[in-house]
């Protein structure tokens, strides 16, 4: 079993629509998972409800974060020879990192990895095809898609046996 800590964005249909088309063809965990950004990655080493208690301790009093997605960018991916495109917020990328450090703050924190930045992004699209990935992120760019939305809870998930289900939703204050 794995935990995570997820934000499932509020977006207007049409934006959210767009992004699912997108994921409908080129992204493989499209049936697994709505659009969301990942805030804690893959936790193994904890019970639910060890994970969900730490997670509310770290958590407490965080406003809704509104956010704006006006850039997508390439990523490739540390652990395989995957490449992805991401959406990544301009207005609300502080707010979303600053999250992210503080839930890896205390018990996590032997979990957080520091060799790495941390993009708070939705991921649309991932392929070994690192031209189609370019294609898609251009195609993205030139079409000056803004896209509103606003986090207004994160939710516990764990993934076990293919699945990913949420344990807790936590409504941000």
């Amino acid at each position: 079993m794995r935990l995570y800590v997820a934000a499932y964005p509020e977006l207007l249909v049409s934006d959210y629509e767009l992004i699912q088309d997108y994921r409908r063809k080129y992204d493989r965990i499209f049936n697994l998972i709505e659009p969301h950004f990942t805030f804690v990655f893959a936790v193994t080493d904890f019970t639910i409800e060890d994970f969900a208690t730490e997670v509310k301790k770290q958590f407490n009093e965080t406003a809704p974060i509104h956010f704006s997605l006006r850039c997508a960018t390439i990523n490739k991916d540390d652990f395989s020879d995957m490449y992805f495109a991401f959406l990544v917020p301009d207005e609300g990328n502080s707010r979303m990192i600053k999250l992210h450090d503080k839930l890896y703050a205390d018990k996590l924190a032997h979990h957080h990895r520091m060799d790495i930045d941390y993009i708070p992004h939705i991921l649309f699209a991932g392929s070994t095809d690192k031209i189609l990935i370019k294609k898609l992120v251009d195609e993205w760019n030139e079409k000056n898609i803004v896209i509103n939305g606003t986090i207004k809870a994160i939710d516990i998930l764990k993934h076990i046996d293919g699945q990913i289900t949420t344990v807790e939703k936590i409504p941000l204050q």
